[in-house]
């Protein structure tokens, strides 16, 4: 019988059980895998906590890779013994085994590792929105990317750097700045201990960034703003900290004719084509080596809150994942 970790309240990481589901087979459209990783993202700690509401009792986690066991009706280009991944929704990824809408699945390339597969999709997909398409990075020019060291700005500093960036990280403490300084980063700015407007706007030569990349939300929100060059763009992306706070549009007008964007996933992969060229790009660059993924933390899926109070508590370094 399938494993799967639920919930059945919001709140911290004990409301997380791993238990025993009765798993149908698949419906028309659908695929049932095996998962062979789990990756663990901050939403997963969003949709637990109740600052994203999902229909409760929920699944929980939205990126996995793992072998085909069977195809339903109308799914003619899946089969048995395929290695696929995802990182999109529905929920319900920490299981052994979850049946998925055939349309929301990649095969995995040769040479890419199912912990690998785990780990790209969701945070890969999204560093490649951001960087490629909500405000597209230009080569020569200086960003600054906060959460640096995590699972999805390791690739944001990679990915960057490919694109001829110079970039600026923000991280938490000095092992998390030599491991963004090693994938790249040109410059670390630790945060709570350096001021982090100044040092940017020394940086800079006093000019500000022209963006921000802001996945930790309430607490970052203010200085990002104040570390934007004129008409720079604050990409409001994640609430690590708690929500962004609400911003009066004058004040955007204040501080420099500024443009503020909190961008999703979800609106970037809202058809089959976009899915398969946003993730498609992100597994060829894991290929041919431009993406190097590192895979810092492994849990058991059934010690999946032990995983979420490593991630919430700053404890994780790169990217985390689960073994069923």
């Amino acid at each position: 019988m399938a494993q799967a970790v639920r919930f059945y309240e919001t709140g911290g990481p004990e409301v997380l059980k791993y238990e025993a589901v009765d798993l149908p087979p698949p419906s028309a459209g659908e695929v049932r895998i095996r998962h062979r990783a789990v990756g663990l993202n901050f939403i997963d700690t969003y949709h637990r906590s109740g600052l994203y509401p999902v229909p409760l009792p929920s699944g929980i986690g939205l990126e996995a890779a793992g072998v085909v066991e069977a195809v339903g009706d109308g799914v003619a280009d899946l089969q048995p013994g395929d290695r696929v991944a995802y990182g999109t929704g529905p929920l319900g990824a920490c299981a052994t085994e979850a049946n998925r809408p055939a349309d929301t699945l990649v095969r995995i390339p040769e040479g890419v590792g199912d912990d690998v597969a785990a780990a790209i999709m969701l945070k890969g997909m999204t560093a490649g929105y951001l960087l490629t398409m909500t405000r597209p990075v230009v080569a020569g020019e200086t960003i600054l990317i906060h959460a640096a060291a995590g699972g999805t700005g390791l690739l944001m500093v990679q990915w960057a750097k490919h694109l001829g960036a110079r970039v600026i990280g923000v991280v938490g403490n000095e092992d998390k700045a030599a491991l963004a300084r090693a994938h790249g980063c040109d410059e670390t700015v630790l945060r709570g201990q350096q001021d982090l407007v100044a040092r940017v706007r020394e940086l800079t030569d006093g000019a500000g960034v022209p963006v921000v990349y802001d996945s930790v939300g309430r607490s970052t929100f203010e200085a990002s703003l104040d570390c934007l060059a004129p008409r720079g763009m604050l990409v409001s992306f994640g609430n690590a900290s708690g929500p962004a706070p609400a911003v009066e549009p004058g004040l955007l007008a204040a501080k420099g004719s500024l443009y503020l964007t909190r961008p999703t996933l979800v609106h970037y992969t809202r058809t089959r084509e976009e899915l398969e060229a946003l993730a498609g790009g992100v597994l060829d660059l894991v290929a041919g080596g431009v993406l190097k993924v590192r895979v810092e933390q492994r849990f058991p899926l059934e010690a999946v809150a032990d995983a979420h109070r490593a991630l919430e508590a700053g404890r994780t370094l790169g990217a985390t994942v689960l073994t069923p």
